[in-house]
């Protein structure tokens, strides 16, 4: 049990992160559609490394340059995962009139005028969120916004189909519908990092992060019926900069 579980977390680093995972754990199906369970606490690992380096950098340089030194390590970290999930969502919603082609342009390796204007705006969006909040209100925000977007993510695979039929699919073994349980489990790992802010500042954060992962969640049903792995790396991104956009709000 330990052992299985085990494996399923380190196949969910290997999957979602750049980072190296002990050999025993190999690659297999059944494997990799456990780890989306463990998504969230991926975030939580990926945010925590952000909030280090921008600590450590704060320490030396102005804020916007430690800003930025948090977000180049995350990237990093992730090898531009979800940035590219982006990318591709907005290239194949902006270009596609049906499911079919809208499909077939996610899955084209080319980035189309939409992908790049999407990739800006985010990284654009991240830094000027980021830069807004106190030296301490960065380093929390940045372990919290991970988590939770990631979390958001996981949210679609709980309540979503999966809408591609070809089993060449990279996500496809990640693609199983979650159940409750691992959902739950999941929602352990957004919520932790949540103490540390109070509720005046939790709420609006939650607040857009769920209103972003509805409006994105919609517009996959509408268009191709389900998700895929594009739609959940476009969900976390779109979360992660609305939960920012939470807490940097002045009411």
């Amino acid at each position: 049990m330990i052992r299985r579980e085990l494996g399923a977390f380190f196949a969910a680093l290997g999957y979602f992160t750049r980072l190296p995972v002990p050999a025993w754990v190999g690659y297999s199906p059944d494997g990799l559609a456990r780890a989306a369970r463990y998504l969230p606490l991926i975030g939580l690992l990926v945010g925590g490394v952000g909030a280090l380096v921008f600590w450590l950098a704060s320490q030396v340089w102005a804020q916007p340059v430690a800003v930025v030194l948090s977000m180049v390590a995350t990237i990093a970290l992730t090898g531009a995962f979800h940035e590219d999930g982006l990318s591709d969502t907005a290239d194949g919603l902006g270009g596609g009139w049906d499911k079919a082609k809208i499909l077939a342009i996610m899955k084209d390796s080319r980035v189309g005028s939409y992908g790049v204007i999407a990739v800006v705006l985010a990284l654009l969006g991240k830094f000027a969120l980021l830069d807004s909040l106190s030296a301490t209100e960065v380093v929390v925000a940045l372990i919290a916004g991970h988590a939770v977007s990631r979390f958001c993510a996981v949210s679609l695979m709980a309540t979503m189909d999966y809408a591609r039929d070809d089993e060449s699919s990279k996500a496809r073994p990640v693609a199983a519908r979650l159940g409750a349980g691992a959902l739950l489990f999941a929602l352990v790992f957004a919520v932790l990092p949540l103490v540390m802010f109070a509720p005046e500042q939790a709420l609006p954060a939650i607040a857009m992060a769920a209103l972003a992962t509805l409006w994105l969640a919609a517009k996959c049903r509408r268009w191709l019926g389900g998700y895929t792995g594009d739609c959940l790396g476009a969900v976390q991104q779109l979360a992660e900069i609305a939960f920012y956009l939470g807490l940097a709000a002045r009411f």
